[in-house]
């Protein structure tokens, strides 16, 4: 709060309470996207198979269909959010215990059912953890709230794409599978004990069912008017859009300008996580003093003027050979790159959180969410057939100024000296 001392608020119950959901709902995903498919492999089914497992995420991609059901509708034991989480997370940790139980050579259908319904729970789980997360932070702490439970998400990937992938070399599946989903302990244990319900307004049950869909969208535009609406909507398309467009061809890109897979797995892979965590939270301390509005403008430029590292590495050409200075090159664009993401993640979420009205956290938030990745996928789609015809040097020169209008945005949508709108922590 405005009145805690700035050690205070880093340590707090709130941000405790971050640390449990961010990892709680990063855990069942790389399950899905890294677990499983060494799993599958390790057992010698075919590739095609393995590449239609993928579609077992989609649930992932349809949540701003399930949140509104969710703000409407919940068992009531331990409060709207609070039963949810509880709920999905029991469900998740039986149903990564069964996964192991069979042999997905032999029963690859109930295998793929068993892994959709993980996608579907944890697709749940997330949009109520979302909505949890923004209904107990002041928005004063949605920056530092918000950037905890990012980096305890990516954090949890070191389970199932780390720890359970070692353990596999000396036991048995099954077991690496109840050691995986006792990871999802603490968060039934924080559902259950040390969370409380945010004490927040409820949606009227007895307005007709259709309404549950269409409420939220009314309430925004009626809260935002129609033409700021449509404007914030404009800029969660934009904001990230260079940035994440730049980064859809990395991995192809670092291995055509003549580098290893080795060196994306060092260079690029831990250089990627420890960039974007201690930016993430250092931009999240950063914020309970600057403010949302003010870190937008900061953590953006950052964001921005990081893309041009692929311009310079993009310059060089391929590679002839490979060796300090090439991947000096290949670390400095990588920890540059992923700084930004880390500092601009942080202050986009916290925005799109705050943008959110109480009644229909979920829904309007999963709805933001998901239209911020809708121009870097469509585009994305086609990134490869425009470097195929201008190579990468022009289309990382495309993606710095496709980056322009988000920041060009922030004149309307997050004014730098709005104090009514963000206010600054002293």
């Amino acid at each position: 709060m405005p009145n805690q001392p700035l050690i205070a608020q880093i340590f707090s119950r709130n941000m405790l309470i971050c640390i449990f959901t961010g990892f709680s709902s990063g855990l069942p995903l790389y399950v899905l996207i890294q677990l499983v498919p060494a799993w599958l492999t390790s057992n010698q089914v075919d590739i095609k198979t393995i590449g239609f497992f993928t579609l077992t995420s989609f649930p992932y991609t349809w949540k701003f269909l399930i949140a509104p059901l969710l703000d409407r509708y919940y068992p009531n034991f331990l409060g709207r959010r609070r039963s949810w989480m509880f709920l999905t997370q029991i469900t998740l940790f039986g149903s990564i215990i069964l996964l192991g139980l069979f042999n997905p050579a032999q029963n690859i259908q109930t295998v793929a059912i068993i892994a959709t319904a993980i996608a579907i729970f944890s697709a749940v789980q997330d949009i109520v953890i979302d909505a949890y997360r923004r209904e107990i932070l002041p928005d004063s702490e949605l920056g530092l709230g918000n950037s905890i439970h990012v980096n305890a998400y990516r954090i949890a990937g070191l389970i199932p794409g780390g720890i359970s992938l070692v353990l596999a070399d000396s036991f048995t599946w099954e077991i690496v599978f109840i050691f995986t989903a006792l990871f999802m302990l603490p968060g039934l244990f924080l559902s259950l004990f040390l969370s409380r319900e945010p004490n927040v307004p409820e949606i009227d049950r007895s307005v007709p069912f259709y309404q549950t869909f269409s409420l939220p969208f009314k309430e925004f535009f009626s809260r935002k008017g129609i033409a700021a609406g449509i404007g914030l909507i404009l800029f969660i398309f934009l904001y990230k859009f260079g940035d994440s467009l730049a980064t859809s061809l990395q991995t192809k890109f670092i291995l055509d300008m003549g580098f290893s897979n080795s060196d994306i797995g060092t260079v690029v892979k831990i250089n990627s996580l420890w960039a974007s965590i201690v930016s993430g939270i250092c931009g999240g301390i950063l914020m309970l003093k600057l403010g949302i509005n003010r870190s937008l403008w900061l953590f953006g430029f950052v964001q921005f003027i990081t893309i041009l590292g692929f311009v310079w590495m993009a310059g060089y050409g391929k590679f002839e050979t490979i060796g300090t200075y090439e991947r000096f090159v290949l670390t400095t664009v990588i920890i540059g790159e992923y700084i930004g993401v880390g500092l601009g993640t942080a202050a986009f979420v916290a925005f799109m959180a705050r943008e959110t009205n109480p009644l229909y956290t979920a829904t309007q938030l999963a709805i933001f969410t998901s239209l911020s990745a809708i121009p870097s996928k469509l585009i994305g789609a086609y990134s490869g057939v425009f470097v195929s015809h201008y190579g990468y040097y022009t289309f990382f020169w495309l993606c710095f100024i496709l980056a322009i209008p988000g920041m060009i945005c922030l004149f309307w949508v997050a004014p730098w000296n709005n104090k009514a709108q963000d206010e600054k922590i002293t």
